[in-house]
């Protein structure tokens, strides 16, 4: 798990984040395990299906720290 995402050209929230998977421009995932499930799963499929590595934290507000934001994230995305 990466403890400082800050400083990296990404993408935070799920409609992002989404659209970034499907375009093909994504690194790396990060995904918060206390997300609501019918975020979480479909995210996460998406993500395998497209051969992006995933990595996790155990709440949005620690993902959310980690991306250098006030509020929880569900989930983030580092760019190529």
């Amino acid at each position: 798990m990466d403890s400082d995402l800050k400083g990296q050209q990404m993408f935070i929230g799920i409609k992002q984040c989404t659209e970034a998977v499907n375009a093909d421009k994504v690194k790396k995932a990060y995904v918060a395990l206390d997300a609501d499930s019918s975020i979480r799963n479909p995210f996460e499929a998406l993500c395998k299906a497209k051969s992006v590595p995933i990595s996790y934290y155990d709440t949005k507000q620690q993902l959310g720290r980690a991306c250098g934001i006030d509020v929880g994230a569900a989930c983030a995305v580092v760019l190529i």
